[in-house]
C-alpha cells in the first residue's frame, strides 16, 4: 500500500462521509427538496471582496445563490444544496480555493428562525457522527445541548477590539480587525452567533426595519472557527441593483475584474418570498468534528497534489 496523506487521512475521510450522508439525512427528515444548479455562470454576484475564477468569457460561481434564489421565486420554498464552489486566491490553512458548500434555503423564515435551524442541524450531525453532547476540539470542551450564544458585531467590538465597530469601518479595517482580534474569542466554551452585521457587509442581505445601519446577518462560530454566513434574503429588485451598483463600483476602484449585471437574478427576485438563507462549509465543519485546525487534513486531495 502507497503511504502518503492520503493514507493517512483515512479516518478524518470516513468522518467526511458520515457528515454529508447525516446532512442529506438532515433536509430530507424536514422535508426540503435537494437541489442541482450548474456551477458556470454568466455573472456571478458582483461582490467587492469575493473573486470568481474565470471559465472562458464565464465564471465557476463562488456559491449556488443566485439560481437557488430564482428557485425560491419559481415556487419551491424548502431547498438545499451540497456542491463545489470556486473562489480566486483564496490558499491558506483554513481555506482552499475549491471547497465543499451546503447551502440552504427557507421561504417565510428570517435570519433569527435560520439561527434555530443551523444549531439543529450541526447537533444532528455532530450526534451521526458519533459524538455526545461535548465536542472537544483543539483542547477545548463544547458544549453542543446547552444554550448557544448570541452577540452582535457592535457588542463583540466594544468587548474584544482595540477600537469600535463604526473606527474600522471608517479605516477600512473592519474584516482586519475582526478577523485578527475578535474571531479568535468567539464560540467556547459554547458555539456563538455573530449577528447584525453593519449593512455595509451584507450586499444581499436584508437591513433591520428598525435600524438600516445593520444587516441581519449573522456568522456562527465555535472554538474561534468561522462555520457560516446567513442572512434574511433582501427581496427587493431595485436596492439590490442598486447595491450590486456599489459593488461594481468598489471594484472598479480597486482595479478588480468588473462581473457583468446578473439580470436574470434581477428580474427572478421580484417573484421571491420573503426567506432566509444559509452557507455553511463542509470543510470547516469536517474540521471541527474530526479536531483538526487545518483544512488540508479533511480533504482527499490539495491543489498542490494535483
Amino acid at each position: 500500500m502507497q503511504n502518503n496523506r492520503q493514507t493517512s487521512i483515512k479516518k478524518n475521510l470516513a468522518i467526511r462521509a458520515r457528515v454529508i450522508q447525516a446532512i442529506r439525512r438532515f433536509f430530507i427528515d424536514h422535508d426540503y427538496l435537494e437541489v442541482e444548479t450548474p456551477c458556470r455562470l454568466p455573472a456571478p454576484a458582483p461582490e467587492a471582496h469575493i473573486d470568481a475564477v474565470a471559465a472562458e468569457n464565464w465564471y465557476l460561481h463562488t456559491s449556488p445563490e443566485l439560481c437557488m434564489k430564482r428557485l425560491l421565486a419559481a415556487g419551491y420554498p424548502r431547498i438545499f444544496q451540497i456542491c463545489r464552489c470556486f473562489r480566486s486566491k483564496e490558499r491558506g490553512r483554513r481555506h482552499l480555493p475549491e471547497m465543499t458548500l451546503l447551502e440552504w434555503y427557507s421561504a417565510g423564515h428570517n435570519y433569527l428562525d435560520m439561527m434555530d435551524q443551523c444549531r439543529d442541524l450541526i447537533r444532528f450531525t455532530a450526534k451521526q457522527t458519533g459524538l455526545k453532547d461535548v465536542l472537544v476540539y483543539q483542547g477545548r470542551n463544547i458544549d453542543l445541548e446547552a444554550r448557544w450564544d448570541r452577540m452582535t458585531v457592535a457588542q463583540a467590538f466594544d468587548k474584544f477590539a482595540s477600537m469600535s465597530m463604526q473606527a474600522a469601518l471608517a479605516n477600512n479595517r473592519f474584516d482586519e480587525v475582526t478577523a485578527v482580534e475578535i474571531e479568535p474569542h468567539l464560540g467556547y466554551p459554547k458555539p456563538l452567533f455573530l449577528y447584525d452585521y453593519p449593512a455595509a457587509s451584507g450586499a444581499l442581505a436584508r437591513l433591520k426595519p428598525d435600524d438600516r445601519s445593520v444587516a441581519e446577518r449573522f456568522e456562527l462560530y465555535i472554538c474561534g472557527l468561522e462555520l457560516c454566513n446567513a442572512f434574511t434574503e433582501l427581496v427587493d429588485p431595485a436596492e439590490q441593483k442598486s447595491r450590486f451598483e456599489h459593488e461594481q463600483a468598489m471594484r472598479r476602484l480597486s482595479g478588480k475584474n468588473v462581473y457583468p449585471m446578473p439580470h436574470k437574478f434581477l428580474d427572478a427576485l421580484q417573484y421571491m418570498p420573503e426567506a432566509a438563507g444559509n452557507a455553511l462549509g463542509i470543510d470547516r465543519l469536517v474540521m471541527l468534528l474530526a479536531d483538526t485546525d487545518k483544512i488540508d487534513d479533511v480533504v482527499a486531495f490539495t491543489p498542490e497534489e494535483l
